[in-house]
């Protein structure tokens, strides 16, 4: 009687880790909001490879790219015993993580500098940080401005904008790319990140790149120009702007949800460019690599005017040690990347509203993951 009170006992057991385990399968979207159980997704997870990898890997870096990790990490840690952690505090606060050597990885939108460079080889041993681009993306503008269902801007307004030298929404020089729209005689309240942020430096590129005249800034991962609000992070920034009647403020594609209306973009070309990821991938299209050795940091075309390619993009690296990796972290981390970078992976980012690297681009990160030592 006893054992067959134990049979039943685990057949109970059984059933019930079987029925959580396809209710977990059925679940569409995760606490983050991303993509979360279609059939392609299961097989990704299927198809990744874990080598040794195991234990907790802790990271921390740009919030850019926090839902692309949040997808990648759900897929892979149902495939590997590996529990990852991605902070994203910003990419001031990753790159700083990664040269003090609190983290084996980090997330920037803003490839290393050369004293980072010179800091990181203080942690790598007989090596030194590299830059592997692995996520792409349009930065969009929202705005909310009642009664304005669409909205265009260019560089040189958009640059007045987030310096205080436009400040009503009926402003003449919007009223003159928007013919049709029933500008109101509204403040505008312009929101940038508060936090150092390679969302920001690549905003900032943008606008000095094709409005210098407007925008007489340095740029760098901390906000320089006059007046506005802040907030922390992109998710900050986009809370603001869907709360705030005249607010506009800038953060990837991926956090305008809810209602968040974006800016199309007159960049010269035959019409208006709307930031979508398959527009971002062309505008990546034309980067160039520009990093030596194993370090694929890109150079961006910011002031492109192909038809169809929207110009304010980012790119968020992966940075690494290229040798001298902590052997305790390191099948940990080489499994994550060489997944992050494979065909499945990169198939996640445009379920997310990321843009996939560029086939030659990912090839070459695909390659230098795999020489991780």
């Amino acid at each position: 009687m006893k054992l067959q009170r134990m049979n039943r006992r685990a057949l109970a057991l059984g059933a019930l880790a079987v029925s959580g385990a396809l209710a977990l399968t059925a679940c569409g979207s995760d606490e983050t909001g991303t993509p979360g159980g279609g059939s392609s997704n299961a097989a990704a997870a299927s198809d990744i490879k874990c080598d040794d990898a195991s234990g907790q890997v802790l990271s921390d870096g740009s919030s850019a790219q926090k839902n692309a990790v949040d997808a990648w990490v759900k897929q892979f840690s149902a495939a590997c015993k590996v529990e990852i952690n991605y902070k994203a505090g910003g990419s001031g606060a990753g790159v700083t993580a990664f040269t003090q050597g609190q983290v084996p990885w980090a997330g920037s939108d803003s490839a290393l500098k050369p004293d980072e460079v010179a800091a990181s080889k203080k942690i790598c041993s007989g090596g030194q940080g590299i830059d592997l681009p692995m996520v792409g993306g349009p930065i969009a503008v929202g705005y909310n401005v009642p009664g304005v269902d669409k909205l265009v801007l260019d560089s040189a307004t958009i640059a007045k904008i987030f310096d205080s030298k436009i400040t009503k929404w009926n402003d003449p020089a919007i009223a003159k790319l928007n013919p049709d729209a029933k500008l109101p005689n509204l403040k505008i309240q312009a929101f940038h990140r508060s936090d150092e942020s390679g969302t920001t430096d690549n905003f900032t590129k943008y606008l000095i790149a094709t409005a210098k005249k407007d925008f007489p800034y340095e740029g760098g991962k901390a906000w320089q120009a006059k007046g506005g609000q802040s907030a922390p992070q992109s998710s900050g920034v986009a809370a603001q702007v869907k709360q705030t009647p005249g607010a506009i403020g800038y953060f990837e594609l991926s956090y305008a949800k809810d209602g968040i209306k974006t800016v199309a973009i007159d960049t010269g070309a035959a019409k208006p460019v709307e930031a979508t990821v398959e527009n971002a991938t062309k505008a990546i299209a034309e980067a160039k690599v520009v990093g030596t050795g194993k370090d694929l940091a890109l150079q961006l075309n910011y002031g492109t005017k192909a038809d169809g390619a929207y110009p304010m993009v980012l790119v968020t690296y992966e940075i690494v040690c290229d040798k001298g990796n902590k052997a305790d972290t390191l099948p940990a981390v080489k499994a994550f990347l060489r997944y992050a970078a494979s065909e499945d992976g990169q198939k996640i980012l445009a379920e997310n509203d990321y843009a996939p690297m560029p086939e030659e681009i990912i090839t070459k990160v695909r390659t230098t993951v795999e020489s991780l030592s």
